[in-house]
């Protein structure tokens, strides 16, 4: 499991790749624990590359969701691979989270939701 993240517009995107299983969860918690609320109430994960993911791997997504919603964000999902996908909906957290097909939308979601409340 590999995380990398980069800030477009202030906004941090957090790319997932490999599988994203039990044994990851705790390194990737602690890094997330440090993008949300410091650098910006929301985050974005970027799925495209991540191929697994298990339930404890999901619940670090919910885990990131509640963090940011706590700092009045949300979590974004990217283009998230179809058997990623299928978990989601499998697991009804497409309910929880908007699904985004590219990166230019959920950015512009962020820029209008932050706009919306600085109003």
């Amino acid at each position: 499991m590999e995380l990398s993240c980069h800030t477009i517009e202030g906004i941090p995107i957090v790319t997932l790749s490999g599988s994203l299983v039990s044994v990851e969860t705790p390194l990737v918690r602690q890094k997330l624990n440090t993008i949300i609320g410091i650098q910006s109430p929301y985050l974005i994960f970027d799925l495209s590359r991540l191929n697994f993911v298990d339930a404890r791997g999901l619940s670090v997504l919910v885990s990131a969701l509640k963090m940011a919603q706590k700092y009045g964000g949300e979590v974004l999902l990217l283009n998230p691979t179809p058997v990623v996908r299928a978990l989601i909906e499998l697991t009804r957290l497409q309910q929880m989270f908007r699904i985004y097909a590219d990166e230019t939308s959920a950015i512009k979601h962020c820029r209008q939701v932050s706009y919306q409340v600085a109003s």
